[in-house]
């Protein structure tokens, strides 16, 4: 098996878990009781740590090679799932998901570096989004999965099957021979300092379309299985919804290696804000589930497709030797995203409702679609 795809294979397992215990977690919160702002608060958790450890967690994978990170990672990651498995109840999730969040985001960066470091730097558009397929395949797998075992087995049960999964990844990688592609040359560590890289102006736009498209996944993972419970949907039912804007992220990131020799990434990154934009606009006016579906397909089209661009720009424009710190940049504005997004959302819908969450984020998308057609 070539490194591109045993690495995105390890991701998919990786991937799924996490997915999967971000959804677990929303639902098994709302059925020990806790209010909108406590859920929102534990989505928070799954980014809190990672938010402050993310530069680091790049420039350590620079420093040592991706292999040690994933390992460790992936170890941290089962304990974090199986812990409400072991000890079912409240307290349990808010150890597990800072425990979930901040082993995932070392897999994020130390894969996205091996990515990167793949063939030549005119196919990372293709390389990343054959990453960008794994994740939308997880991202598909882990909410059908969840809720099918939420159903059949129950809340804390299904934290235990979804430990099986890096577990998994844990025991492939670890059996793997042969080297680990990385990225060749490195700067010092007195010399990196992350404002020398904000001043870069391509990796300041990127920087900044990045945290918008942040809120749009975030406000997904977040208000969609709560407002599915708030209309009386089950588990399996909200599940297959947001397998649906995963189904939907896969589709669009099939056609993107093709895309990408066609189109400009600022093209797709603006369209992208925008379709986006107009879903958000639309949701809360709807409440059956095939117009739920609909609606998740069209969110996931829209957010699916930017991803392997960005990435594909920050790994063109990144200083040699950076690429890694770079991405721990980026994820640091995603894990800041998440951590706020879900906190906030949810002390505001808990005060006026989920509609003007919704439309406040519809706003927020449109204007960078606007701030994005200036760079194409």
């Amino acid at each position: 098996m070539s490194p591109l795809a045993f690495f995105v294979a390890l991701v998919i397992l990786a991937h799924t878990s996490f997915v999967g215990s971000r959804m677990a977690t929303t639902l098994y919160a709302i059925e020990l009781g806790a209010s909108p702002f406590t859920v929102g608060a534990l989505l928070a958790l799954f980014a809190a740590l990672p938010m402050l450890l993310s530069v680091s967690a790049g420039r350590l994978v620079d420093r040592t090679g991706p292999r040690r990170p994933i390992l460790f990672a992936l170890a941290a990651q089962v304990t974090g799932v199986a812990l409400p498995f072991v000890r079912p109840g409240l307290p349990a999730l808010f150890i597990a998901t800072t425990l979930i969040g901040t082993a995932f985001l070392y897999v994020h960066v130390a894969v996205n570096s091996i990515v990167g470091a793949v063939g030549r730097a005119d196919e990372r558009s293709i390389n990343f989004s054959w990453l960008a397929l794994g994740f939308s395949t997880s991202g598909s797998l882990g909410p059908l999965f969840t809720g099918f075992a939420i159903d059949w087995v129950g809340h804390a049960r299904a934290f235990g099957l979804l430990a099986l999964l890096p577990a998994l990844a844990l025991a492939l990688l670890w059996t793997r021979r042969g080297p680990v592609p990385r990225l060749p040359g490195r700067s010092e560590d007195g010399e990196r300092r992350v404002l020398d890289l904000l001043r870069i102006a391509g990796l300041r736009h990127v920087f900044i379309v990045s945290g918008i498209l942040a809120m749009g996944w975030d406000l997904y993972a977040f208000l969609i299985p709560l407002y599915g419970s708030r209309i009386g949907l089950s588990a399996s039912t909200i599940g297959v919804i947001m397998a649906t804007f995963a189904s939907a992220t896969f589709a669009v990131r099939l056609a993107m290696p093709t895309l990408a020799r066609r189109v400009r990434e600022w093209q797709v990154i603006t369209a992208a804000l925008g379709i986006t934009g107009a879903g958000y606009l639309a949701f809360p006016f709807f409440t059956g589930v095939p117009m739920l579906m609909t609606l998740s397909f069209v969110l996931g089209i829209g957010l699916g497709c930017a991803q392997p661009m960005i990435m594909a720009i920050l790994y063109n424009v990144s200083p040699p030797g950076r690429q890694g710190e770079v991405v721990g940049v980026r994820t640091f504005i995603l894990n800041a995203s998440h951590t706020v997004i879900p906190l906030a959302s949810g002390a505001l819908s808990a005060a006026i409702g989920m509609s003007p969450v919704f439309w406040a984020l519809s706003a927020a998308l449109l204007a960078g679609g606007w701030f994005a057609s200036r760079k194409t």
